[in-house]
C-alpha cells in the first residue's frame, strides 16, 4: 500500500533562560499565527542554509530577532513541535506543516532589542500549570516537552 509522505519546513527555536530561570517570549503580531501568544526566538532554515550547521543558523535567527546578544547555546535539540502555518496568513499558496526543533540557551550579556517581527518581549516564568496561557501549537508543545524533560532531572 503506497503512503504518500509529507514534507515539512524546519524552524529551530531557542529557549533562552535567564539567570532567574525566566524565558525570553516575544509577542505574536496582529493577523500572524501567534497574535495574542507568546512565541519564541527562531525560525524556519533558509534554501541556501543546508549545510550551515544549527548554531551559525541559530545566531543569525537570534541576531535578526532579539538583537546582538551574548548567549551560551546548548548545541542539542532539546523539544520538538510541529505548527500549521495557514496559507492565509503566510501569502503563500498552500498551508506550510512546519516542525520545530528547540534548543535551549542561557542569556549572559545584552540588551533585548526586538524587530518587527514580533510586538514586545516578556521574561516570563513558565511552567505546565501556565505555559497555555502565554503559547499555542508548536511552541506549546515544544515547551511543555521541554518542561516534562527537564522536571526528569529535578525529581
Amino acid at each position: 500500500m503506497y503512503k504518500e509522505h509529507d514534507y515539512y519546513q524546519i524552524s529551530l527555536k531557542v529557549i533562552i533562560k535567564n539567570n532567574h530561570g525566566e524565558i525570553l517570549c516575544l509577542g505574536g503580531v496582529p493577523a500572524g499565527s501567534y497574535e495574542g501568544f507568546f512565541d519564541l526566538p527562531g525560525g524556519r532554515i533558509d534554501k541556501n542554509e543546508f549545510r550551515t550547521p544549527l548554531a551559525d543558523i541559530i545566531k543569525r535567527e537570534i541576531k535578526e530577532e532579539v538583537g546582538d546578544i551574548k548567549y551560551q547555546l546548548k548545541e542539542s535539540p532539546v523539544a520538538v513541535g510541529r505548527h500549521l502555518l495557514l496559507a492565509s496568513i503566510s501569502k503563500l499558496p498552500n498551508d506550510v506543516h512546519v516542525l520545530y526543533l528547540f534548543f535551549e540557551a542561557t542569556h549572559i550579556d545584552g540588551e533585548i532589542k526586538i524587530s518587527d517581527e514580533h510586538t514586545h518581549f516578556e521574561w516570563l516564568d513558565i511552567n505546565a500549570n501556565n505555559s497555555p496561557k502565554y503559547f499555542k501549537s508548536a511552541n506549546l508543545e515544544g515547551v511543555n516537552m521541554y518542561l516534562e524533560n527537564n522536571k526528569k532531572f529535578i525529581d
